[in-house]
């Protein structure tokens, strides 16, 4: 079956596009489309493809991120001022894949990839996207639910608040090939700290579901308490509760049960 292309110049008129024709699909980075196609996907005849200099924009000069849909992980990797995103982003395939992958791809992304929205997740991210119904910020967890659904959206941006320091932010891929396989688990860790006690605790998990989760029962572990090891303990208790892993090449959802509290234990302790 051919399939058609069409290139426009503004975001919008992409937008537009795609919420009109339920079979099109917008080409980021490509690999996610590509491979669709590569694989026969009968339900992509058009291919959408915006060249908005505004999907590939990164405003880091505040204590809110803001970077386009369109910024690739190899990008930022090269910007100082999105250090705290280095290690989610670098944990994404090799560097071929790093060079081509974007943001806004990778909250698409099944499990068990799309690694950097867990990091995203934990960071309470916000999701611009443009549709048939306009423009609208949503949160990313409310993205996630309705993911499927999102088809005919195209992503404009995401922004999140800065980490108030390097230990507020945490984030680990368990991959059996490092470092570009697939997840076994992902974790990310969000901890801001109050008069010594953590206020807002946002853990996020990668593997775990469907699509990426929130630790809810960790985090009530964690808020109001210090992060001694009593406190740490709990949460890693708490970490199966509310998650549906599913069983894969990469391993099994009785062992993803199994470590996801020992590597919740680890990433709170700052082991490596």
């Amino acid at each position: 079956m051919a399939v058609t292309v069409k290139t426009f110049a503004s975001a919008s008129e992409a937008a537009g596009a795609l919420s009109s024709d339920r079979t099109a699909r917008y080409l980021g980075g490509g690999t996610l489309v590509m491979r669709a196609l590569n694989e026969g996907d009968v339900a992509i005849s058009t291919v959408v493809r915006a060249q908005d200099q505004a999907l590939t924009r990164i405003d880091a000069s505040g204590p809110r991120i803001t970077l386009g849909a369109g910024v690739t992980f190899a990008r930022i990797l090269a910007e100082r001022d999105l250090a705290f995103l280095h290690a989610p982003a670098r944990s994404i395939g090799g560097p071929a894949v790093r060079n081509m992958g974007t943001v806004g791809g990778n909250l698409f992304a099944p499990s068990p990839y799309g690694d950097f929205t867990v990091a995203l997740l934990a960071l309470d991210a916000t999701v611009a996207v443009a549709g048939g119904f306009g423009s609208r910020d949503t949160p990313i967890e409310e993205f996630l639910q309705a993911r499927e659904r999102q088809a005919g959206t195209l992503v404009l941006s995401v922004s999140c608040t800065r980490p108030a320091s390097s230990e507020a932010f945490r984030y680990r891929k368990i991959a059996r090939i490092k470092p570009k396989g697939g997840s076994v688990i992902t974790l990310a860790a969000h901890l801001p700290v109050s008069g010594g006690r953590i206020a807002g605790a946002r853990i996020a998990l990668g593997s775990m579901a469907p699509t990426q989760i929130r630790a809810r029962a960790a985090e009530r572990a964690l808020e109001g308490r210090s992060l001694d090891a009593a406190t740490i303990a709990a949460a890693a208790s708490a970490a199966t509760e509310g998650t549906s892993p599913s069983d894969n090449a990469l391993g099994s959802a009785w062992y993803r049960r199994e470590i996801v509290g020992v590597h919740l234990r680890r990433l709170l302790s700052g082991q490596d």
